[in-house]
């Protein structure tokens, strides 16, 4: 098989039959063997019965549907664990992605052999202070923190070569960095495509104030997960160890000023009465819980049996 598109979807109903037919046209027209996994996260709006439908009608439509809301992040994974074509292809249910843009995708992973291809929506039809400048401004911490040169991280219409989704592991709301996840696993030749954006068609966003807060903190778990995931005591170990040794230090300079002056028959002190013998204290204290949290974090697997298991109510076509 060619191609496999994945698509996640929450209460999108309305846009999915122009959605799926715009693909056929676009696969047929280009004479590649493909497949649609649309995978519905617990909507509530019909989309499922819309999906069944579509896959009856279609036997290259194939669905998947959470029993409740997971998320993007767990729509991808499981999504990309049914995937049986070569290239896959993701985009998002709003038709604000062309699958136009499908045949150039195909042609960088498989003629430029292109890892994974990054749509860039250089040209954006959202609101300018909720999306466009915090979007800007993520990209741009995103590129500076990790080194890849792509502009648009979070762009939904994504190309990928098969092993890329075979290899990755995305939970949580990391489907934003993985590019990220991908580098991390070896797959070292990522590029960019301008794409085209589309206004929405149909209904509002899904994403609400909150990616505010959980964008940066995911790209500080990724490069943390991606730099120290197998040896956290690096981390851990080496700070706590520092913090450590600077508060030992500080103790034993305020006991050497408490024997210099008992040494010299002065009247010194007690130790307890300087500042500096509390801050080292609790400089030793802190240095310790991280290099035992280190140690811990040594002990523990990276990857939980459970972070991945969603409760997936029913398939379709698969």
């Amino acid at each position: 098989m060619d191609i496999s598109v994945v698509v996640p979807l929450f209460n999108e109903a309305e846009s999915l039959p122009e959605l799926t037919s715009w693909i056929g046209r676009v696969m047929q027209t280009n004479n590649f063997t493909y497949e649609v996994i649309l995978i519905d996260d617990g909507s509530t709006d019909g989309s499922w019965e819309l999906v069944e439908q579509l896959s009856q009608q279609n036997p290259c439509i194939k669905g998947i549907k959470f029993r409740r809301n997971y998320g993007k992040s767990a729509g991808l994974y499981c999504g990309f664990a049914e995937t049986k074509g070569e290239v896959v292809i993701t985009m998002d249910a709003d038709l604000q992605d062309s699958p136009e843009e499908i045949p150039d995708l195909y042609r960088m992973i498989t003629e430029e052999k292109y890892d994974l291809v990054s749509g860039w929506k250089k040209k954006r039809y959202d609101p300018v202070l909720s999306k466009n400048i915090p979007s800007k401004f993520y990209n741009w911490t995103a590129r500076r923190m990790t080194g890849i040169k792509i502009h648009d991280f979070n762009c939904g219409l994504k190309a990928y070569r098969k092993q890329v989704v075979k290899s990755i592991e995305v939970y949580g709301d990391m489907h934003r960095y993985i590019p990220v996840l991908a580098k991390w696993a070896g797959f070292k030749k990522i590029g960019e495509k301008v794409v085209q954006h589309q206004e929405r068609k149909f209904g509002t966003t899904k994403f609400g104030m909150e990616r505010f807060i959980r964008g940066p903190l995911d790209l500080l778990s990724v490069i943390f997960i991606s730099k120290f995931s197998k040896r956290p005591m690096h981390f851990f170990g080496v700070i706590g160890t520092l913090t450590f040794l600077v508060g030992f230090a500080a103790a034993v300079w305020v006991g050497a000023q408490k024997l210099i002056h008992t040494l010299n028959n002065e009247v010194a002190p007690r130790i307890t009465e300087s500042p500096y013998f509390y801050l080292s204290l609790v400089a030793m204290i802190i240095g310790t819980q991280l290099f035992l949290a280190g140690f811990l974090a040594e002990l523990s697997a990276r990857n939980s049996a459970e972070r991945n298991t969603y409760l997936i109510d029913q398939k379709t076509n698969i």
